[in-house]
């Protein structure tokens, strides 16, 4: 990155982040203090207090975090990554308290499938992914591997499991498809022993264990939908059940202190079973297959977190589900401020439009439009609606307060709507299609009319930017060029054409520039009164840039794009500023919000993040 007198770009502050990667199994997990949760979003582990939500972030990884464990003092956190095929998948061992990276641990490859602590905190057992299979264990003190093994017979199918036993640091159990087998590590001749468990004529996968606190037995969840307990001094099962099995599979398990047990499902129903028949005596439905379960202290409260990245706390003796975080569980397409206001905005989904609220990044509102996909959506100055863009091709606008629907522009443009804008006197829309059409309609209080169709562009329209007077337009296209409408005389004014796909532009505020960018990685200016290229900038080193927003004084500009990176450049100087390191994801749309109290990005895995708008000197 070029910086003037080769000054190196600061860091951009993380304030908030709205995400849970909820299709992590056993991610989501309660601290020993009761105090905090940890979840895992994109590269980063964080660290969230229930009581105030103040968030703490875990950067390390380069990758995607795959799996997330605790020890049982709360002292340590270690968290696992995926990596590209055939390189080294790092271990990170965290301290929790001073919140800091104390050991990088390296030897498996692909990716880390599970981890467990010993309960005293001496070893750290893990598990690589199906491309490596082995089981390692780790000394915590002298942070190095111990001693290793291939973790299932020959016959066997895939390991997916590592369970630490309750007493014992010796001991640990993994079970995956048609395996279970019960460790113990003889340390004086750094070796650890495996033995196959006997289920007899039973043909499971393990998809949970729960190991009890003396030892002498586990339970087992499979994905058929039973629950086996094995004895875990002679290796053998000694009852199954319940009669009626779970659909979609048992998929998390809590193994309570009276010897009840709580069951989560793949269809999201989480269950309390009791006695040796494991029939359900309580049960609740929540959204989504039921991915983590964890226990709050001695299990009066646990919490649920489930494959549509949904969280909940339920009370045990209520049984009650109550939502206390949901976040998009598929790309974000856009993200929108109303005027003026920085304590709202709204951000589009497959399915969903949602209003977050910034001060406590909760969710306000969802207006749900099933098996839809949402590309793009705007506040009207008004602040009277939310229009919005559908690859059903229709434009639909709702009711900001209650998400109810206020009309719906039927057949807009025939290959989806792609992007969209209003005018300031929120008389007029425009907006672009999959077919390279420009549409302006005129918006009455009960009508709603075709004025003009601009038939120039040969592909997909990206973004729509209009100037501040209402009588002309910019449209960014997937075919390289990008046109300057007056869309009071319906006419091309000029014609910008660059070799790439433009995804993004931006009016510089005084509205004599614009600005560009796209796959070839390229940020251009440009003169609006003839369409002349003022200066080229190298935007990013891999991948196209997605998304770009400019001050309201012109100063400084964001981009975002598949490098993951935020960047905030200094628009006169053309240098970049600061760097915002988070998303692991393709960023894909970002804005700074009206008062310039922070950034907001939004990326293809879901993630929502809140940047502190950095203090310039």
């Amino acid at each position: 990155m070029a910086a003037p007198e080769g000054r190196e770009a600061a860091g951009l502050e993380l304030r908030a982040a709205i995400g849970f990667n909820g299709h992590i199994p056993f991610g989501l997990i309660c601290h020993p203090n009761k105090e905090h949760l940890l979840y895992p979003l994109g590269c980063t582990v964080v660290i969230q207090e229930l009581a105030s939500k103040k968030q703490v972030f875990l950067h390390g990884h380069t990758n995607n975090v795959s799996c997330i464990v605790v020890s049982r003092s709360g002292t340590f956190v270690a968290s696992g990554q995926v990596t590209f095929m055939g390189f080294k998948a790092d271990i990170i061992l965290w301290n929790f308290w001073k919140k800091e990276l104390v050991a990088r641990l390296s030897l498996h490859k692909g990716k880390i499938e599970g981890l467990a602590f010993s309960p005293n905190e001496l070893y750290l057992v893990s598990l690589g992914g199906q491309d490596d299979g082995s089981v390692v264990v780790w000394d915590i003190i002298k942070r190095e591997a111990v001693c290793g093994s291939p973790a299932s017979a020959r016959s066997a199918g895939n390991t997916t499991i590592v369970e630490c036993s309750g007493c014992r640091d010796e001991m640990f159990v993994t079970a995956g498809n048609g395996t279970i087998r019960v460790w113990e590590l003889d340390l004086p001749n750094r070796k650890i022993r495996p033995t196959e468990c006997q289920t007899g004529q039973l043909r499971r996968v393990i998809t949970s264990l729960k190991i009890a606190d003396d030892d002498n037995y586990f339970y087992a969840g499979t994905s058929s939908g039973d629950i086996l307990k094995v004895n875990t001094n002679n290796k053998l099962m000694t009852e199954y059940g319940p009669k009626e099995k779970f659909s979609l599979g048992i998929t998390a398990l809590i193994l309570l202190k009276m010897g009840d047990l709580i069951v989560g499902t793949g269809e999201g129903i989480v269950a309390l079973c009791k006695g040796s028949n494991y029939k359900a005596m309580k049960r609740i439905q929540v959204q989504g297959g039921v991915t983590s379960l964890t226990c709050r202290g001695q299990g009066h409260q646990f919490f649920v977190g489930t494959n549509m990245c949904q969280m909940y706390r339920i009370n045990y003796t209520a049984f009650k589900e109550e939502l206390i975080a949901a976040c998009h569980n598929e790309a974000v397409n856009d993200i929108v401020f109303p005027v003026g206001t920085s304590d709202l905005f709204a951000t589009c989904s497959k399915n969903d439009i949602r209003v977050w609220h910034t001060p406590e990044n909760r969710e306000l509102l969802r207006i749900v439009i099933p098996n839809m996909t949402c590309y793009a959506i705007e506040f009207m100055k008004d602040g009277k609606s939310i229009i919005s863009a559908w690859n059903d091709g229709k434009i639909r606008a709702f009711m900001p307060e209650t998400g109810r629907l206020m009309y719906v522009i039927n057949n807009a443009h025939s290959l989806g709507v792609t992007a969209i804008a209003a005018t300031n006197d929120c008389k007029r829309i425009v907006s672009g299609g999959g077919e390279g059409q420009v549409r302006v309609w005129a918006i009455g209080e009960k009508t709603r009319k075709l004025e003009t169709v601009l038939k120039e562009h040969i592909s997909t329209v990206s973004c729509i930017k209009l100037k501040k007077n209402d009588q002309e337009c910019v449209t960014a296209s997937l075919d390289g060029t990008c046109i300057i409408w007056d869309i009071v005389r319906s006419i091309r004014k000029q014609m910008i054409l660059a070799n790439t796909l433009f995804k993004c532009v931006c009016y510089h505020p005084e509205e004599y520039q614009l600005i560009t960018s796209g796959t070839d990685r390229r940020i251009a200016y440009w003169e609006v009164y003839d369409g002349s290229a003022i200066r080229d900038l190298e935007g990013s080193l891999s991948g196209s840039i997605n998304g770009m927003d400019i001050t309201s004084d012109g100063t400084y500009f964001v981009t975002g794009g598949d490098d993951h990176l935020v960047k905030m450049w200094d628009y006169k100087e053309g240098t970049v500023t600061h760097v915002g390191v988070g998303h692991s994801g393709n960023i894909t749309r970002l804005k700074i919000c009206p008062g310039n109290k922070y950034i907001v990005s939004v990326s293809a895995d879901g993630a929502i993040l809140l940047w502190k708008y950095p203090d310039f000197p």
